[in-house]
């Protein structure tokens, strides 16, 4: 048995901010993370950062295939496997410089690997070896949900985690769920040349987000050639050969879908199973994640960050929240976890950003909101660029003009939408926006014109008016 002040079970986003923070207090820390995607994590090996590549990559090329460029001449081949073999060389990087040798400077940090089992309220179990600590925080990540389907343990299906994986770009593939994974997934691969089709429940994809943005998005999408299918009811999977069935229920007739490749993008759950929690005595949500208070404690000398305690399941949040539980752990200075004010990005391209309150949340919670959209060719950067794909969303409270939401489908997005995080976490006003001077021309003065819509027609205005 070897003895610790602090055990951190999980080695992502969470479990790294968790042991730093622990670090900083000086107190004897292990990270034991399983080895089902490694080091750093969902978010470096299998998520955003090997999507965000691809996706680059993707848009490069389809920016060379179709530019509206007068007298731009352009041609480009590709290869799939030398592309997916410079994201698993930029995946490596980012493992050894953000987490190896990170990991290397924590001097009061250990890093195990292997299955964690926890047998007691102060013992957990790796690898036959018993490492003990009064206090626990969990921060075991999530994994893709897999819908109870009926042929679906009978199939050889795609995750994220696959899908990253594969050597042979699919001549076709079908995704089920139309959430920010799947159309990310639809757009690198259909950029690369496979016919993909998704499939959606819902009568709309990515719900989080405003509708007449993701409409728009959904249209653009379209025009690239992806096939998608909204309020459809995937009923049963099969496979012959390569090829992959699905039975579904559209609009009350049978309708099947076949391709090379099915990747299931239906959101994801909470690793909490085969843990041992229960010795824990903490409490779990209908989908299986931790409860927790403000403080990110679940129990006893017990705290839980990250994905396992559901959503929102954001890497820059479970880096937040992994921060706290181990402050709170180990310092008498307590800190609370704000989710006022989170940005969220889906990166296609456009790229669907928002922070805030859509004009439903708002409306919910009592408040009293007026909303503009205005669509992206108003702003002149976008004209400049000859991309003037995508609108702007904002919404205020009608009573004190205070901003409430920001949401934007641009070129950049994800980028520009830290004005908004800004602005709604300093409670500004609508015309406080519009007395914030802006570089022209930018892709962010969309802000400020967007703004200036609730004063005045903005059809009418020349460039740069106050």
């Amino acid at each position: 048995m070897r003895n610790f002040d602090l055990v951190i079970l999980g080695g992502g986003s969470a479990g790294f901010a968790a042991a730093m923070k622990a670090n900083e207090f000086s107190a004897k820390t292990v990270i034991v993370n399983n080895n089902v995607v490694g080091m750093g994590g969902t978010c470096v090996n299998v998520g955003c950062l090997p999507t965000k590549h691809l996706l680059h990559v993707g848009e490069t090329i389809h920016k060379m295939r179709t530019h509206n460029l007068s007298g731009v001449r352009a041609s480009v081949s590709f290869d799939f496997k030398s592309i997916m073999i410079e994201k698993d060389n930029l995946v490596k990087e980012f493992i050894t410089e953000k987490y190896e040798k990170v990991l290397r400077d924590l001097s009061n940090v250990e890093y195990v690997e292997g299955d964690a089992k926890i047998i007691s309220k102060t013992e957990v179990q790796v690898q036959g070896e018993i490492y003990k600590a009064n206090k626990f925080i969990i921060a075991t990540g999530s994994s893709t949900f897999i819908p109870p389907i009926e042929g679906i343990n009978k199939i050889d299906y795609l995750t994220n985690k696959e899908a990253l994986n594969l050597k042979e770009l699919p001549d076709s593939m079908i995704i089920l769920g139309g959430g920010p994974l799947g159309i990310e997934f639809a757009q690198i691969f259909s950029r690369f040349g496979t016919k993909v089709c998704v499939l959606e429940r819902m009568d709309r994809i990515v719900q989080i987000e405003e509708p007449e943005l993701t409409y728009l998005l959904q249209r653009y999408l379209e025009n690239e050639g992806i096939e998608i299918i909204t309020g459809v009811e995937v009923k049963k999977v099969t496979q012959k050969g390569r090829e992959k069935i699905v039975k579904t229920i559209l609009k009350g007739k049978e309708v099947t879908f076949t391709g090379e490749h099915l990747l299931v993008a239906t959101g994801r759950r909470p690793n909490t199973a085969n843990l041992g929690l229960e010795k824990l005595g903490i409490r779990l949500g209908r989908n299986g994640e931790i409860i927790v208070d403000e403080q990110m404690q679940a129990g006893d000398r017990v705290w839980a960050a990250g994905d396992v305690t559901g959503e929102p399941m954001l890497e820059t949040v479970a880096a937040k929240e992994g921060m706290i539980a181990a402050n709170n752990a180990l310092s008498e200075n307590k800190k609370v976890m704000n989710y006022r004010v989170v940005p969220r990005a889906v990166f296609t391209d456009p790229q669907l950003s928002g922070v805030g309150l859509t004009d439903e949340q708002a409306v919910k919670k009592g408040i009293k909101c007026m909303c503009r959209t205005i669509p992206m060719e108003h702003v002149p950067k976008a004209r400049a660029i000859k991309d003037t794909r995508g609108a702007i969303k904002i919404v205020i409270n009608r009573e004190n003009q205070e901003v409430v939401g920001l949401h934007i489908l641009a070129a950049g997005a994800a980028d520009f939408i830290h004005e908004g995080v800004m602005i709604i976490e300093n409670r500004m006003t609508i015309d406080d926006v519009i007395d914030t001077l802006h570089i022209f021309p930018t892709l962010s003065e969309s802000i400020k014109i967007a703004a200036q819509s609730f004063r005045r027609d903005i059809t009418k205005m020349s460039c740069c008016v106050e």
